[in-house]
């Protein structure tokens, strides 16, 4: 087994708390307020308006090169942006906390949407450091601390402001959450700028090929592409109508299924995301990858045992435990292939591309899912999502040299 230095101990909390700062702002542009326009009864036409203010999260790979090339003369090259992108959120929660629900197609779209341009800009410096200060021995326990941090202020932005929202109102609430964003401050003060960010002036054509001219000098770079957008694809689609064959299709209410998705779902994640980590320190990254990618497909099978059994809350909360659990550990290992794949002069570029060609699975299955479901039933449709897990791993195995090449230098 690996040792963790000391200086990975600090990684990793520095990680953690930056994985903070990455989720907050998420639900409060969000989730939360949708939740605020209802409140303050905005007719529903105008809050599913309000739905777009998230396309810069999917869109955010267009303006990651200049992240890359250009830097602020303090802090280091990811560390100054960062900061930056914190303060500016920070800002800018506030301000969505003071803005006019009455007119909610002026003042709460603006700042919702500038809120949404620096978060997402902050998660692409915050993708890149991770990507650069985490040895490869550490990158799944990277991922999980990171994942901790993130699935907290979601928590802390959803379910803790909707009840301090209550008592205090909106406006005091999205102040004390821009404070919150201190804590992704401290954890940029706190780390160190990566040895291999220092910044290397190239031309801006560079900026925008070089990481894609750069990614495909590698050896199996279509086949990597490929694998990035399979791996997890059975995942998504058992995930992709999980609630909608609970409530639907076994007949529980809206409490069991909230309690059990949100409460046993999350903490068997978060659980999953810390053992598949620590896996990863005995095993490294093509075994993880290859043994993890069979449980997290096969552990589909008990929604579809699930689906047979019928209504029975114990078989209920086993089965979205062991789906979320062997997800999690699926998701450690699959974050530490990206930042793998991901060259230390393009990282804040070659990451956004990568995950938003791994979302592509996951938007693109939601239409085909509810046609499964709809004209084969639930045994099926988790049938389908556990073989949809065999392409990944076929491919998997076809680089496995590529992939233990990842392993022994830095990419």
């Amino acid at each position: 087994m690996f040792a963790i230095t000391k200086d990975n101990f600090r990684a990793l909390g520095v990680v953690m708390l930056l994985g903070f700062s990455s989720g907050l702002p998420l639900s409060l542009s969000g989730a939360t307020l949708q939740a605020r326009m209802t409140t303050d009864g905005i007719a529903l036409d105008q809050i599913g308006w309000i739905t777009l203010v998230g396309l810069p999260y999917t869109l955010k790979f267009l303006w990651a090169p200049f992240l890359d090339r250009w830097r602020w003369p303090f802090l280091g090259r990811r560390r100054s942006w960062m900061l930056v992108t914190q303060v500016l959120t920070l800002v800018l929660i506030w301000s969505l906390g003071q803005a006019d629900t009455s007119r909610p197609e002026e003042s709460i779209a603006f700042w919702a949407l500038l809120l949404a341009l620096a978060s997402a800009t902050q998660d692409i410096v915050v993708d890149a450091y991770r990507t650069d200060i985490l040895s490869p021995t550490v990158r799944g326990l990277g991922a999980s601390s990171a994942m901790l941090g993130y699935r907290l202020a979601m928590l802390c932005a959803g379910a803790v402001a909707l009840g301090m929202a209550a008592a205090w109102g909106w406006a005091t609430t999205y102040e004390v959450m821009a404070l919150a964003m201190g804590v992704g401050i401290m954890g940029t003060l706190w780390g160190k700028e990566p040895e291999s960010s220092a910044w290397q002036e190239h031309s801006w054509q560079e900026t925008f090929t070089g990481p894609w001219q750069d990614f495909f000098a590698r050896s199996g770079a279509w086949p990597l592409l490929a694998l990035v957008v399979l791996y997890k694809l059975g995942d998504a689609l058992a995930f992709a109508l999980s609630s909608a064959f609970l409530l639907r299709g076994l007949g529980f209410d809206l409490v069991q299924v909230g309690m059990v998705n949100k409460g046993v779902g999350l903490g068997a994640t978060i659980a999953g995301s810390f053992v598949g980590g620590g896996l990863m320190l005995r095993w490294g990254l093509f075994r993880s990858l290859w043994c993890l990618g069979w449980i997290q497909g096969l552990a589909t099978l008990s929604f579809m045992g699930l689906a047979a059994w019928g209504h029975h809350f114990t078989g209920m909360v086993g089965a979205v435990f062991l789906e979320n659990f062997t997800s999690g550990m699926g998701t450690s290992a699959f974050a530490a292939l990206l930042m793998s794949l991901c060259s230390t002069r393009y990282s804040a570029t070659q990451f956004a591309l990568l995950s938003a060609l791994a979302a592509l699975g996951r938007v693109l299955i939601g239409p085909f899912a509810g046609v499964l479901a709809q004209r084969n039933g639930w045994e099926v449709y988790f049938l389908v999502a556990t073989l949809l897990a065999l392409p990944g791993l076929v491919v998997l195995w076809r680089l496995r040299r590529e992939i233990g090449a990842l392993e022994q230098v830095e990419p």
